[in-house]
């Protein structure tokens, strides 16, 4: 029986347990600490910055793969010097964990991206907003994700605290900083690769963010048969070969008011795009992930249906649990799916999730959005 590790113990690890089991595989889980989402699994609780640590829990397991990417280039490097199967590699995460570096090979590679510079003081950052309409979006390169890490601004002197973190150890760095693009909506595009080539394409989804969290899905993306759906798969497509990623990945993009889509960012693991695919396509996600770090044959992806929809709950109940409200919800939302990551209700917090499937998006809108209603 295949062993699977997964690095990270939050609720992408703790929904790659299902399939799993499903498939028959073991699957192992390294946790930053007790009682987290994925403690069902049979889990070692250890620092995933700690080279030695990660490498006595890749000695238990065939593959080593992750719940998030925030793995230090010399631990992953560290695994695969050891011998040890890493899906997606260092050298296809770096860009995942270094939004200049995904930003310079995506450029190197042809691939539609906003706009954007490295900059190293606020008078090169002022420079750029001035020759972009004056308003701009500046990133720091590494740790954003839900919305951290990301300011729009008009003037360099808003972000004067994080170039001072910057050149707080002497080292100095950088900012990214991008055109504020105008865009129509937001869609990702999920795909899945083999380490020996084998490529599976998702449906394109719409996404709609909520304070800079992703809060609903719909799959496919409304009007976006033909040109849309072929140049996001196309995009995708080009992204996993040349960047060598392996596993299930997800693209953001931008589809802009002129007409274009362009990539925004990148994530190499299960993605929150892609909760959907849970109940409303052929092969989810998270068994997909599976098989392809384990270089299995991969499932059909298409949708069960001719929609599906997927709304976070997110910061959940002012008071008592999620399950607290399985009653009403349950009883009115009969063909709904709850997700429930076992997590503290907390503002913001992604703690769930609701799917829902159907013959029209506005039907099947309504029925996820009011199921997701009980649990705040």
């Amino acid at each position: 029986m295949p062993v699977v590790g997964v690095i990270g113990a939050g609720q992408l690890a703790r929904m790659m347990i299902p399939p799993a089991i499903n498939l028959g595989l073991d699957i192992r889980v390294l946790a930053e600490q007790e009682n987290m989402a994925a403690s069902l699994a049979a889990t070692q609780v250890g620092d995933y910055r700690d080279v030695d640590t990660v490498l006595e829990f890749a000695k238990t397991v065939d593959v080593i793969t992750f719940d998030h990417e925030h793995v230090p280039q010399p631990v992953l490097r560290a695994l695969v010097d050891a011998g040890h199967a890493v899906h997606p590699g260092p050298d296809a995460l770096r860009y995942a964990q270094d939004k200049i570096d995904m930003r310079e090979k995506l450029s190197e590679l042809g691939l539609p991206v906003p706009d954007w510079a490295r900059v190293e003081t606020e008078d090169d950052l002022q420079k750029f907003i001035a020759e972009h309409g004056g308003r701009a979006v500046v990133k720091t390169p590494r740790g954003g994700y839900d919305g951290k890490g990301v300011r729009v601004v008009s003037e360099a002197h808003e972000v004067t605290d994080w170039f001072t973190a910057l050149n707080e150890d002497g080292r100095g760095g950088a900012l990214l900083v991008e055109e504020l693009v105008e865009f129509r909506r937001e869609l990702a595009q999920l795909t899945a690769r083999r380490p020996s080539g084998p490529i599976a394409v998702w449906p394109v989804v719409e996404t709609v963010q909520k304070n800079g969290v992703c809060a609903e899905v719909f799959a496919p993306a409304p009007q976006s048969a033909g040109r849309v759906a072929e140049v996001a798969a196309q995009i995708a497509v080009d992204i996993a070969e040349g960047l060598g990623v392996t596993g299930v990945f997800a693209v953001e993009l931008f589809e802009t008011t002129d007409d274009r889509l362009l990539v925004n960012e990148l994530a190499m693991r299960p993605h929150n795009s892609g909760h959907w695919t849970q109940d409303g396509s052929t092969t989810s996600q998270f068994e997909q992930h599976l098989r392809a770090v384990l270089d299995l044959p991969l499932g059909a992806t298409g949708l069960r249906d001719e929609v599906a929809v997927m709304i976070n709950i997110l910061g959940g109940p002012a008071e008592g649990t999620v399950a607290d409200r399985y009653p009403a919800a349950l009883e009115k939302h009969p063909t709904v799916k709850v997700h429930n990551y076992a997590k503290q209700p907390r503002p913001g917090r992604k703690i769930g999730h609701i799917n829902a499937t159907g013959e029209t998006l506005d039907d099947v809108v309504f029925e996820a959005r009011e199921a997701a209603s009980h649990f705040e």
